[in-house]
């Protein structure tokens, strides 16, 4: 099949699998669920068709690890799309699995709360893979809608829907100003295919600086809000600490990390010809990113603000990679940065897992209400104790062997006052997680507090990422493998 200008083009659908069986799945989950008394179903249906059709999108996933095709012009099916997809599919497994009884217990709506996460996922695979501007925006707002929605799918709780509608009414203006930036690009080069837009960029014949410049503000103040970039950052604590537990997970590690590939796909690509424009605005975006989230996370009293705030200030890490492909070291600062980016979601899955098992028994999230937990759970105590040394950097984890990864490919693109603020910032961070660690281990439980235990898939979850955390500290050459290979699909 041909398109308007004659080219020919791909619909080989067996490229787009793995979405197609996630976005069934997410049908079938709500359907089933809607008439389930009808059908005369169980309430572990439709998580078990959630999960079902997450192992089978992963399995076709891993199966095409070594593809290289586009789909209709549209779609970029790759190293690195599959390494974002394997990584997406696996944190909704992980969220699934270990908050299950959570929200059985706290989500209202449980069938469409697992088919949004479905359907979350597949926004998050298409920002990776798409090439074409379009299609990526799309991508983002089914990403988005979904987040909406499960925000405020807290039981009983009031700060959930306060937190959905800010996230509502700040993602719209975020969003408005992301498809206005797309539409100036689109104005100053005529296309919307990233390697058209990279041809007339790198021919310098545009002429018109002004339109461009102001969609490049544009596009970096869409996507700094979806990355909780500094100032862009307003939702975010607000939206972790009303979300349900699962949801807040999610959009600290899925919603995070479709924003770093979307960067990467085009600051990387169609953008990088005029990265003179834009170096400077992301520098000042990651430093003022890194400061204000760890001088922040210092104040807060609630574990997931808390978390809120340390999530910010590792963006501004991993802002800095964008920063260093535009000076040239594209392939080096990608794969730096997609072992940062694994290696962060391992450990925040941890803390958020063991937070929402903590939930689960006590019904707190307030940073004292962890007093004496060692006492009354040793075995949870040292999970978020491992997690938050690891996201402090600490050696042996696996924060350590991706942060040294990361600090070094951006010392090496020239940036060592990047990455001397970024060291400081990164040792004030030990500090408010020291407060929570301090609370489990020098204080006594409160009166009357028994030794309680996990579900069997709190263990599970928990041990298993667990030993990710240590095994990739130790021996991180599998991990640096994976992303050095997603980094040349790319470059």
């Amino acid at each position: 099949m041909t398109d308007i200008f004659g080219q020919t083009l791909n619909l080989n659908y067996v490229l787009l699998l793995p979405e197609i069986v996630l976005l069934l799945s997410s049908m079938l989950v709500i359907g089933i669920d809607a008439f389930k008394r009808q059908l005369n179903v169980s309430d572990n249906v439709p998580v078990g068709l959630a999960l079902a059709g997450l192992v089978v999108a992963l399995a076709l996933s891993i199966l095409q690890v070594n593809v290289d095709e586009d789909f209709a012009r549209l779609i970029q099916v790759d190293s690195f799309t599959n390494f974002f997809r394997i990584l997406f599919i696996a944190i909704t497994l992980v969220i699934i699995v270990g908050s299950h009884e959570y929200i059985e217990k706290s989500v209202s709506h449980v069938g469409e709360f697992y088919g949004l996460l479905l359907l979350a996922t597949v926004g998050a695979m298409l920002m990776a893979s798409a090439r074409e501007l379009l299609t990526a925006y799309l991508a983002i707002e089914l990403l988005s809608f979904s987040l909406y929605i499960a925000v405020s799918l807290a039981r009983s709780d009031r700060r959930s829907g306060e937190a959905s509608l800010k996230y509502v009414l700040l993602g719209g203006v975020a969003s408005a100003s992301l498809l206005y930036g797309l539409s100036m690009i689109y104005g100053v080069t005529g296309a919307t295919q990233y390697h058209e837009i990279s041809a007339v960029l790198s021919a310098g014949d545009t002429g018109l600086t002004t339109p461009l410049l102001l969609g490049l503000v544009l596009i970096i103040v869409g996507l700094g809000f979806k990355a909780s970039a500094v100032p862009f950052h307003m939702w975010t604590p607000d939206a972790y600490e009303g979300a349900p537990i699962p949801v807040t997970a999610f959009l600290s590690a899925t919603s995070k990390a479709a924003t770093i590939a979307l960067l990467l796909r085009w600051f990387g690509g169609p953008l990088l010809p005029i990265a003179s424009d834009w170096q400077f605005i992301l520098s000042g975006l990651a430093v003022a990113t890194m400061v204000v989230g760890n001088l922040v996370a210092m104040q807060q009293v609630n574990i997931k603000r808390l978390l809120a705030y340390s999530s910010i200030g590792q963006m501004g890490y991993m802002l800095m990679a964008i920063v260093a492909v535009g000076s040239g070291y594209g392939s080096d600062a990608t794969s730096a940065v997609l072992v940062h980016l694994a290696g962060y979601i391992i450990t925040n899955l941890l803390v958020f897992i063991s937070v929402t098992h903590f939930f689960n028994q006590t019904g707190q999230e307030e940073i004292s209400s962890f007093k004496g937990l060692a006492q009354s759970n040793p075995y949870l105590a040292l999970m978020i104790t491992a997690g938050l040394f690891s996201l402090a950097g600490m050696p042996l984890l696996v924060g350590f062997f991706t942060k040294f990864i990361l600090f070094q490919a951006i010392v090496s693109a020239g940036h060592l006052g990047l990455v001397t603020i970024a060291v400081v910032a990164s040792t004030v961070s030990l500090y408010y997680y020291l407060m929570v660690i301090r609370q489990m281990y020098l204080y006594e439980p409160e009166d009357g507090t028994e030794q309680w235990k996990l579900s069997v898939t709190g263990y599970v979850t928990t041990l298993a990422l667990f030993v990710s955390l240590v095994v990739f500290g130790l021996w991180g050459t599998p991990l640096y493998a994976a992303a050095d290979a997603a980094a040349s699909g790319m470059f």
